[in-house]
């Protein structure tokens, strides 16, 4: 076995370093993802109007609830492979390789056929109008009939960063958002076929970029690669992959019912320009969110690889620098958000009473940005070292247990502003939880006395 392909860096050379080696790819990946999220929304907006951003934030719950399979799969696999990396257990990572296709393949196509057949009730539900559930259906059906690439695009994504690929990771993500900005100019813009057009651009980018990855996993001098004999279902290999997983799961899924919660409370307190609103605000938070998340894939297989070894030295250095990153990133949002609401809403609309409400929405919602890096990243850290059960609490605990009950409450004194206030609020008090799970993590790994 070959020095040069197995990552054994991770166990070897400085923290810092390789956290900035693993994560700048990540980052650009995520950012570069997030940005076409926006292109789309901007494409959308300035194209086709004020209700279609409002129909575009009535489907945030269904990708949110693809996106929940899709990390319960790809990042249950992808810490899997880090930590039995870092143990040298080279044929299991090999058969979670193939486990992690065959699932992205039977969830993307029964996710997908499910959300088809009873999507006009779907979006209705989650907060549609007469207005806007024409734009809401035009779009997600193309979405939904590539729901499978989507899958199996993400999965093979986190695995690339965690085989040690973390540049490839990045390449694929950089291709996608390139290949989906040409084609939204193509098909919006020059074939005008509205937002429809926007969705297929997404797609055929996401196709491509498989086929880039498929051809690097048929690579025979890979250590994970694809092969004959490790595609088989194994009931153990599956089940280590969902439990790891259920916390993104349940993240996303929380985030699925809380937007959902949200769209409902703006359509009934304010109508669908609040709604289209908090489309531009989320779209905005996301760029940020997307970052800090790529530093936490940057973090993930540094720790979950270190932990497999024993190296909890190395394991609480590389949490410090990554909330120390992902504190300066979120703070930089609050920046944003702040201090230049309007500029950015008009980006996205030039109906002036949609920059008034998403700008005086992005100030509420993003005030508190500068602390909730810590919680995002000791969620993900206590997910790379294998401890789902704490993971799962604080994302429950944040969207769940904090969220909900002010969305609730808030509205029915306050009004729309009681339904924005609900996010800092809730912030607030979700960092504050898990400030004190890793402390007492902390003190654990201490009396260990590897530290």
């Amino acid at each position: 076995m070959s020095e040069q392909l197995t990552p054994t860096e991770l166990g070897t050379k400085p923290i810092g370093r390789l956290l900035l080696s693993y994560a700048v790819p990540a980052i650009i990946a995520m950012t570069a993802s997030s940005l076409y999220n926006i292109v789309d929304s901007i494409v959308i907006g300035q194209v086709c109007g004020a209700l279609a951003i409002s129909g575009l934030a009535i489907t945030f719950p269904i990708m949110n609830l693809s996106a929940a399979f899709g990390a319960m799969v790809g990042v249950g696999a992808s810490t899997m492979i880090s930590v039995k990396l870092g143990q040298k257990d080279y044929t299991v990572a090999q058969k979670i390789l193939g486990n992690t296709v065959m699932l992205n393949l039977i969830l993307g196509v029964v996710f997908g056929a499910l959300m088809l057949i009873f999507l006009d009730p779907v979006l209705l539900f989650f907060g549609a109008s007469n207005n806007t559930i024409g734009y809401a259906r035009d779009y997600m059906v193309i979405i939904l009939l590539g729901n499978v690439v989507t899958h199996s695009y993400l999965g093979l994504n986190c695995i690339l960063r965690s085989a040690g690929h973390p540049l490839y990771s990045m390449l694929c993500t950089i291709l996608t958002v390139f290949l989906n900005v040409v084609l939204d100019v193509l098909f919006v813009y020059s074939f005008d076929m509205g937002i429809r057009g926007a969705a297929l651009a997404t797609v055929l980018a996401q196709i491509v970029a498989l086929l880039v990855q498929a051809k690097l996993f048929r690579n025979k001098n890979e250590l994970l690669r694809w092969k004959h004999g490790i595609f088989g279902l194994e009931r153990k290999i599956i089940g280590h992959i969902l439990s790891i997983g259920m916390s993104p799961f349940l993240m996303n899924l929380c985030a699925c019912l809380v937007v959902i919660v949200i769209n409902r409370g703006l359509m009934e307190q304010g109508g669908d320009l609040s709604v289209g609103a908090y489309g531009i605000v989320n779209r905005v938070a996301f760029i940020f969110v997307m970052i800090v998340m790529g530093v936490n894939q940057g973090m993930q297989p540094i720790a979950g690889f270190n932990f497999g070894a024993g190296r909890y030295d190395r394991v609480m250095r590389v949490l410090w620098l990554t909330m120390i990153g992902g504190t300066l990133v979120t703070t930089s949002g609050f920046m944003l958000g702040e201090f230049f609401p309007e500029e950015v809403a008009r980006m996205f609309t030039a109906d002036e009473e949609l920059i008034t409400l998403s700008s005086d929405a992005m100030r509420i919602v993003m005030v508190t940005f500068p602390i909730i890096g810590v919680q995002m990243v000791i969620t993900n850290f206590f997910q790379s070292i294998g401890m789902p059960k704490k993971s799962i609490f604080l994302s429950l605990s944040r969207q769940m247990l904090f969220l909900v009950p002010c969305l609730v409450i808030l509205p029915k004194y306050f009004g729309v502003d009681g339904v924005w206030y609900s996010m800092p609020i809730s912030d607030s008090i979700s960092v504050v939880t898990a400030v004190v799970l890793i402390i007492i993590q902390i003190r654990k790994f201490k009396q260990m006395k590897t530290i």
